[in-house]
């Protein structure tokens, strides 16, 4: 589904992604953990194609978007959603027409058919009535079902999470978390999620992938992450000051 193959990115001169390679499983759910700044949404944005590498390789169904043009690019963009960290709802529009939005934008479809795909994700994401009202007017739990709901309304093989709980207080955090492992049972989509939330994500994860100074270090069954004998994997769950890992 999607690889990374020595992927080389920098910003002023500093690499951020040194000769990264990583292998997402297709259908399944991967987080991406690591310390804030070790460019772990700097990876989303390259697999999406919002950012070139200097080097390497990225495999979306095989094609190497690396060096691809923007008309190409938008092809493969076609198989993505996202969910940003604020959910970048349109504050003018309400929530029907954010959803009706990327609709109306890429796809032919009859005033009827979009209001019946708006309702469905609308009811399958828990927000039933929710049509009319405004971002302003919901809770950060709510933004974020939103978002995920846009995310699902195009249908896609792939939905990138970027720290989709942040902010949350811990009841709404589980919720989210559930919704993203309920709606990714139902659909089958192959499911990425940047996460600074451990340890919850390992309950939902069905692999997890440590990125450390620009390399992947580890990656498997979340199960395997938790028990790993890599002591900057551990230090990094557990939170524990004394380690390798030097904070300043």
């Amino acid at each position: 589904m999607i690889e990374l193959v020595d992927v080389v990115k920098g910003f002023d001169g500093k690499k951020v992604i040194d000769g990264l390679s990583l292998a997402i499983p297709e259908g399944k759910i991967t987080a991406i953990i690591g310390l804030s700044g070790e460019g772990k949404s700097v990876l989303l944005k390259l697999m999406i194609g919002l950012l070139h590498p200097e080097s390497g390789k990225i495999l979306v169904d095989g094609e190497d978007t690396a060096g691809m043009n923007e008309h190409d690019l938008i092809r493969i963009r076609r198989q993505f959603g996202m969910l940003f960290q604020g959910a970048a709802l349109l504050d003018s529009l309400t929530v029907f027409d954010n959803l009706a939005l990327p609709l109306v934008e890429k796809h032919d479809l009859s005033e009827e058919s979009i209001a019946e795909r708006v309702h469905k994700v609308l009811a399958e994401v828990g927000l039933k009535g929710e049509d009319d009202s405004f971002p302003d007017q919901l809770s950060g739990g709510m933004k974020k079902r939103v978002g995920l709901a846009r995310a699902l309304i195009l249908e896609p093989k792939i939905i990138l999470f970027d720290e989709p709980t942040t902010g949350l207080d811990p009841i709404t955090d589980r919720a989210i978390h559930k919704l993203i492992k309920d709606t990714q049972d139902q659909f089958g989509y192959t499911a990425i999620i940047v996460s600074h939330d451990i340890p919850a994500i390992f309950s939902i994860a069905d692999n997890v992938a440590m990125i450390y100074q620009g390399r992947i270090i580890e990656q498997g069954a979340s199960e395997a992450i938790q028990t790993s004998a890599d002591p900057i994997v551990q230090q990094f769950i557990t939170g524990d000051l004394e380690g390798p890992i030097h904070l300043v």
